[in-house]
């Protein structure tokens, strides 16, 4: 996927976010597994309140979900690009964390439930990941399916 495809997708599913708990970017396969990669009218506000909606880093983060999420290397280690989980019990906690944490996951009314019962799971099945690129985080959740992987993402970090 270039820049102007994944420009074009992104616009295609916008004016839908307000609707629905989440709305399909792309899919991905990797190693006979699909990924399907999925944004939130969350995601949308929190990105452009940090000034990266619809920007090259954005898609750029975007197209890493094509790496796919492997559970042999599920912990990120310094410097690469992919689908990484994050841990509650990482200390000290770090803003990623209070993000999906605190003001996602544990938090009432933050959307969280609705995108578990569309994905068909119960919420604490949710697994809370990070999408990461060079110069951005996109954190989400993956839903772990038999019919492939959903990773729907609810918010951004551009801290170091």
């Amino acid at each position: 996927m270039d820049l102007a495809e994944a420009k074009e997708r992104l616009k295609a599913i916008e004016a839908t976010l307000a609707d629905v708990p989440f709305a399909e970017f792309a899919a991905f396969e990797r190693d006979g597994r699909a990924l399907h990669v999925a944004v939130t009218a969350r995601l949308r506000k929190h990105a452009k309140k940090e000034g990266v909606w619809r920007s090259r880093e954005l898609f750029a983060t975007l197209k890493n979900a094509a790496y796919g999420y492997d559970e042999r290397q599920a912990r990120s280690v310094g410097g690469r690009d992919g689908v990484f989980l994050l841990d509650r019990t990482y200390r000290p906690a770090n803003e990623m964390m209070r993000k999906l944490f605190d003001r996602y996951l544990d938090h009432v009314g933050s959307g969280a439930e609705e995108v578990a019962g569309a994905l068909g799971v119960p919420l604490g099945e949710l697994l809370p990941v990070r999408l990461v690129s060079h110069h951005l985080r996109l954190l989400g959740v993956l839903a772990r399916r038999e019919d492939g992987d959903w990773l729907v993402l609810v918010d951004c970090d551009r801290s170091e």
